[in-house]
């Protein structure tokens, strides 16, 4: 049997405009996805997909018949899985050959809902299997700026950026002296990234001079040692995307009244955030009906 691996991811600056290639930080999560493989006697793919406590979400066979990968199904899950398999057979034509079957499971450590990466880390874990670029399977199957492949095979904090279509992770440490309080909260909301990025298409205006904007403070970010400035500094990054969206802010929509850092992650309206403050700060979003809440910490890989 050969079992691969792909670390969950948050974006923590350069949501959206990493899709035009702007300098984005983004950390892989203790959280992740393996996906399984063992040879099978029928000519096929037998698909189970497992979530954190085992229990089947979805199952599905594909036929490897006369060359071709094949499935009878139509749900969204198998014609999606269908689309990736066989972008992988395209990268790789010794890939689902015909010759071997197999029988696959995956297996989630974290809440479906929680978006740190069903997607990525499956394309990922096929990339793997299949022995071809991840980038590149993301690329021709669901689109993307490819942070989320790049979190997925990374074991410390990136910076990424994909300028030129290119994408470059660096491996960064942190010096962040105040990570014990930071903390990230569930908004209970699986956003709809497609949607978000559609959102973020529509966007007309010359976006040259906010690219520079967010990359810049990225750098900041990235360097500095004390959360004032950390505070400040994610602030006007806040500023800067909801100006650039034309959407509120989610501490002014939300939280208006909490006096720590509350800021966006990934597609706006979902997910997780990020909130600074100590650990007695953190009954005021359980009080609000938030209760998923994971330090800084805990989260990272």
């Amino acid at each position: 049997m050969q079992t691969f691996h792909s670390n969950g991811k948050l974006l923590l600056t350069g949501e959206y405009l990493v899709l035009d290639g702007a300098l984005a930080l983004a950390i892989p999560t203790v959280y992740g996805q393996s996906l399984s493989v063992s040879n099978s006697e029928r000519i096929e793919v037998s698909w189970t997909s497992l979530d954190m406590d085992e229990h089947a979400w979805y199952k599905g066979v594909f036929s490897l018949k006369d060359n071709k990968i094949m499935s009878s199904s139509m749900d969204e899950t198998s014609e999606l899985l269908l689309k990736i398999l066989r972008k992988a057979r395209q990268l790789n034509p010794d890939f689902l050959d015909g010759e071997e079957g197999y029988s696959i499971t995956t297996k989630l450590n974290f809440p479906r809902n929680w978006g740190l990466g069903t997607s990525s880390t499956l394309i990922n874990n096929i990339a793997q299997w299949a022995e071809i670029d991840g980038f590149k399977l993301l690329s021709e199957s669901f689109g993307g700026s490819g942070y989320d492949i790049a979190a997925a095979q990374h074991e410390s904090p990136i910076l990424y950026s994909n300028k030129a279509d290119k994408p470059v992770s660096t491996p960064v440490r942190l010096p962040w002296k105040f990570t014990d309080r930071l903390y990230f909260i569930h908004l209970n909301i699986k956003q709809d990234s497609k949607e978000g990025i559609a959102l973020y298409r529509k966007i007309t205006v010359d976006k040259s001079k906010v690219l520079s904007a967010i990359s810049a403070l990225t750098l900041k970010i990235v360097a500095c040692e004390e959360l004032t400035e950390f505070t400040t500094l994610m602030e006007e990054h806040e500023t800067i995307i909801s100006q650039l969206l034309g959407l509120p802010k989610v501490k002014d929509k939300l939280f208006p009244d909490y006096p720590g850092l509350v800021k966006s992650l990934g597609a706006w309206g979902g997910d997780f955030i990020l909130v600074s403050g100590d650990a007695s700060k953190m009954k005021y979003f359980t009080d609000k009906g938030y209760p998923t809440i994971i330090p800084f910490t805990d989260m990272l890989k």
